[in-house]
């Protein structure tokens, strides 16, 4: 059974209208927000993986959006060439299709779901897009207006999904882009000072296996190569120098889940909470810094066209550069027994206050996607000077014993510049005690450049 007919249109109309009232849309949001929120929010994007596959699944789905709006009136340039809609085609239903056609295509070429709960929370997602359609589209037949904007959005979206997926033969699709072996070749360096290794167990307490490096081949959006930005050395790779020696002890320091766990309520162990909780949801970011700037649905699609395609080209830039480098982690460096450093004094029961993710060190990911982001941002309205407040839910945090677990927690940043955002996430990873200053540093550094290259070669202006 086609999980996207499981319900009735009347039942995913109920749904769509209990959705408008949970998701937070900012002031003066149009269908391209309302759309970018629940295909950015946490019903569906998860379904698609981690950052990495999120970042190109609304990376397809925000430029459909784009080039569908301008297939009906041409502002901008599309991504893609794509034929001219009639003139008084539905903009609204446009989107709708577009992001239907993109999002339930995506969800329909994923791999079985790999737990009974996974299924639940895919079926879920694809009965949230359909009932959002149906209130876009209304009861009954689509009139003349809307039957030409849902075959502008369908149009753009198949363009975009072509680019990325071919027929598998049964009717559905495969990806073709790289994007289907995100974990192939498989990591196997051996342990060596200075190498990533898998975490070592007890973290969290299980061990954690390298991931992800595969995603150095994924077809990027826009940028030449995986390589195009490839970073220079981090000087932390040297283990004797001074500068290892201070990043090492800094992020001991104050990156020790001891630490953090007895300062529950301090700054550092709220940013450290902030980003991974949903700071780190640039979309949703965006949504509020720019709602009040009186943006119509082309200028929003391209916002969010190019800042996701900036975020999914950093994110394979990333990985291409982490798998260059394998740098190791804190956790591992601090465990380790001797690194041949005097200053560098080893504890084999050290613990990050956060988990460490399941990739090298250098450069860092989440503030690669920050960088991006937030350059295009700045980019888009001329201003750094872009001020937004979020609040987001942060989960139970474990900790070692005798510490008791920090419990969920509902923390809200604010931030008067872009700037002071990018500054603040790249310390969060070192209070997390998941990565060394320098690759965090670095990293906003890739995403800007992305986000440089995308900004001047995409969607521009007619």
């Amino acid at each position: 059974m086609n999980p996207s007919r499981t319900l009735s249109r009347r039942a995913r109309a109920r749904l769509a209208a209990a959705l408008a009232f949970c998701l937070s849309l900012p002031a003066q949001a149009d269908s391209v927000t309302d759309w970018n929120a629940l295909a950015s929010g946490p019903t569906v994007a998860p379904r698609f993986g981690g950052p990495q596959q999120q970042s190109r699944a609304l990376a397809i789905a925000s430029l459909s959006v784009h080039d569908a709006l301008n297939s009906i009136q041409s502002r901008f340039n599309t991504y893609r060439p794509v034929a001219s809609a009639p003139g008084n085609a539905s903009p609204d239903a446009a989107v709708a299709a577009a992001n239907r056609t993109a999002l339930l295509a995506m969800i329909d070429a994923l791999p079985a779901p790999p737990t009974p709960a996974e299924g639940t929370a895919r079926a879920n997602a694809i009965a949230a897009i359909n009932a959002m359609y149906d209130a876009a589209i209304g009861p009954g037949a689509p009139d003349a207006s809307e039957a030409a904007g849902i075959a502008a959005g369908e149009s753009a979206a198949e363009t975009l999904l072509a680019l990325r997926y071919a027929d598998n033969g049964s009717g559905g699709l495969v990806p073709t882009d790289g994007s289907g072996t995100p974990n192939l070749p498989a990591y196997s360096l051996p342990p060596s000072v200075g190498v990533h290794q898998p975490t070592p167990a007890p973290e969290f307490p299980a061990v954690t296996t390298p991931a992800f490096m595969g995603w150095a081949f994924v077809m990027p959006f826009a940028v030449n190569s995986a390589a195009q930005f490839r970073q220079p050395p981090g000087k932390i790779f040297k283990i004797g120098s001074a500068k290892y020696v201070s990043e090492y002890n800094l992020v001991k320091s104050i990156g020790d889940a001891r630490v953090r766990g007895a300062q529950p309520n301090s700054p550092p162990s709220d940013i450290a909470r902030f980003w991974p909780a949903g700071g780190l949801d640039w979309n949703g970011n965006a949504r509020i810094a720019s709602a009040n700037r009186g943006l119509d649905r082309w200028q929003n699609a391209r916002l969010f066209a190019l800042l996701n395609t900036s975020v999914a080209d950093a994110m394979i830039t990333n990985m291409a550069d982490k798998y260059t480098f394998n740098f190791w982690r804190p956790v591992t460096a601090i465990r380790w027994p001797d690194d041949g450093n005097s200053l560098t004094k080893s504890d084999p029961t050290w613990r990050p206050f956060l988990q460490t993710p399941p990739y090298p060190d250098y450069p860092c990911a989440s503030t690669s996607m920050t960088g991006a982001a937030a350059q295009t941002l700045r980019r888009y309205f001329k201003t750094d000077a872009l001020p937004f407040t979020r609040t987001v839910n942060a989960a139970v945090q474990p900790l070692p014993p005798p510490l008791v677990d920090l419990p969920m927690k509902s923390i809200t940043r604010s931030y008067p510049s872009l700037s002071t955002a990018e500054q603040e996430q790249a310390m969060a990873r070192v209070y997390s005690g998941i990565h060394f200053t320098e690759g965090c540093l670095v990293g906003l550094k890739a995403g800007n450049q992305v986000a440089d290259w995308v900004f001047a070669k995409q969607l521009q202006p007619k």
